[in-house]
């Protein structure tokens, strides 16, 4: 990529003029950095020898040097994967997901610098969401990393020499997103209390249009209204009568790098059990893939961390590519309870809807790992943690089925992962229905399912305008472990129904909330991921507020 000839340059300049600078001045750096997560080491992490100096100032320091700490940390990681002789198998595939994480979190910072470099001006809505979104992206990479050596590489020898620089580079790109926020964040967002809902049709070649007649869920592709650029369609069929017979070949086949105004890469994949899994990479972008239907066209995998992958890599479908659409699709991981953690779906494409799916799992079903992403009518089922990760997400009309968990387990519903207070990150679950799915309604075991737990410092999770049934437990909510996050964490309720839906016996905890509709409409589509600027071009209808 460009940056990595240019940002060595810079970073080495920026130290160069500041390695004799005196401690910042009080008036300055003190001011500055207290509303920061960590004021004593942002100001001995950031010498600025100048009294003037402002929060811009500081701010562009601080991302300079987060880039330079996260190329320090990634060429270490190289360095491991190597020429360490002394890696075990868990530490080797820790080690990787970190690789990539690493190089992942360099061109975000990056992009953020080029961002900000030039302004000392509040920036536009659009900018500045995306800006704290990829920031926000940025700690959830690195907590990722952390949490696989953790869990993989618990006997390697090596294994806090790699830990130990992780945990720094977190304070400062804490204070990094902290210091963006106060300087160029903006929080001029239009409230909506209606319901504008939206349903959109496709443009499309008449090859493409006669193809997309066979396709299910026809009101989907040819609604009336603003239409849905499409650029070319293949098609996917085990029985070789279509372009490709695996779904894999056919991503490999889209072009990279598509404009919004090029229209979508349609991948029609037909009915059938795909045994394969999928990997959408970043460079895919603007692709669009639909099934026969839930149930019809199925993608299906069996990785799990009891055999060996990292929780991050052990999905059946992984996507990252930035506004990825998906339509009739089942996602299936069928390792079982028994094998721990096991993904169908990880998420980590930034403006991605995926309408009707069905994703289906048991502990972590569903990986809303980074970014803004939107589920709508879709069917979950899992037990315990089973929709988890540190996107801003939202689910809609969709179905949350908990299953029957090994003997001895509870279910949860959500995890969130938000680990900082500036991330704009969270789960909200809006309009959605939980209901046990057909194993748990039929077991004579006494099964606790709750709405979620605090898995990170400042979870946040909010349920609005949905049905419970009595499978939740009265209490609501979860702990984690002990008090952990209790007080920093966000749950809150508004306007649910259903018998599991009574709040009166909810837990006590400051980080629980029964909310007003004021409170409400930060958490819905138009405000909470911005849908109002990618979801109608993707004809994927949507309730835009309350």
């Amino acid at each position: 990529m460009a940056f990595t000839t240019i940002f060595p340059i810079l970073i080495l300049l920026v130290f160069t003029s500041t390695i004799n600078a005196a401690p910042p001045p009080p008036s300055s750096a003190t001011t500055i950095c207290q509303d920061t997560p960590y004021p004593t080491y942002c100001q001995t992490s950031l010498p600025i020898n100048n009294s003037t100096a402002n929060v811009h100032d500081y701010g562009r320091l601080s991302i300079q040097k987060s880039i330079s700490s996260a190329t320090k940390f990634a060429k270490l990681i190289d360095k491991y994967l190597f020429s360490s002789s002394d890696l075990t198998a868990g530490a080797i595939s820790a080690l990787k997901d970190c690789q990539y994480l690493a190089r992942l979190n360099i061109e975000f910072l990056s992009t953020t610098y080029q961002t900000i470099n030039t302004t000392q001006s509040t920036l536009s809505n659009t900018l500045s969401e995306y800006a704290q979104t990829i920031m926000s992206a940025i700690l959830t990479n690195t907590d990722t990393c952390i949490d696989g050596i953790q869990s993989n590489a618990a006997t390697w020898s090596s294994k806090n020499d790699v830990i130990t620089p992780m945990k720094n580079d977190t304070k400062l790109y804490s204070i990094s997103l902290a210091l963006f926020n106060k300087g160029w964040g903006s929080s001029n967002r239009t409230s909506k209390l209606n319901s504008s809902h939206f349903n959109h049709g496709f443009k499309m070649s008449r090859k493409s249009q006669a193809i997309l007649e066979n396709v299910g869920r026809r009101k989907l592709l040819q609604t009336a209204g603003n239409q849905v650029v499409v650029s070319n369609i293949v098609v996917v069929n085990k029985d070789g009568t279509g372009n490709f017979t695996t779904i894999s070949d056919a991503v490999n086949f889209a072009p990279n790098n598509s404009a919004s105004s090029a229209g979508y890469f349609v991948i029609y994949v037909t009915s059938g059990v795909y045994e394969e899994y999928v990997n959408i990479p970043s460079k895919k972008k603007y692709l669009m893939m639909i099934g026969d239907g839930i149930n019809k066209t199925i993608i299906t995998g069996n990785n799990s961390v009891a055999d060996g992958s990292t929780t991050f890599n052990s999905a059946t479908f992984i996507v990252v590519a930035s506004n990825f659409v998906a339509v009739n699709i089942t996602i299936r991981n069928t390792a079982g309870a028994i094998k721990q953690q096991a993904v169908a779906l990880r998420n980590g494409a930034d403006l991605s809807t995926f309408y009707s799916c069905s994703f289906e799992a048991y502990q972590d079903t569903l990986y809303a790992h980074s970014l803004r992403q939107f589920y709508r009518e879709c069917d979950i089922y899992g037990t315990v943690d089973f929709i988890f990760g540190n996107a801003a997400a939202v689910f809609q009309n969709c179905n949350l089925y908990p299953r029957l968990p090994l003997s001895g387990q509870f279910n949860a519903i959500t995890a969130q992962g938000r680990t900082d207070p500036g991330q704009n990150t969270g789960t909200s679950i809006q309009t959605c229905n939980i209901r046990a799915a057909d194993d748990l309604a039929g077991s004579n075991r006494t099964v606790n399912t709750y709405l979620g737990r605090p898995w990170k410092q400042y979870s946040r999770v909010v349920y609005m305008e949905s049905f419970m049934d009595s499978l939740i437990n009265p209490a609501g909510w979860s702990i984690w472990s002990g008090d952990f996050a209790l007080n920093t964490s966000y749950y809150a309720e508004f306007n649910n129904t259903g018998p599991g839906s009574d709040t009166s016996q909810r837990v006590t905890w400051p980080a629980f909330h029964v909310i007003n509709a004021t409170d409400a409409v930060n958490f819905t589509v138009s405000n909470f991921i911005s849908g109002d600027a990618f979801l109608p071009q993707t004809g994927v209808p949507y309730d835009s507020g309350l």
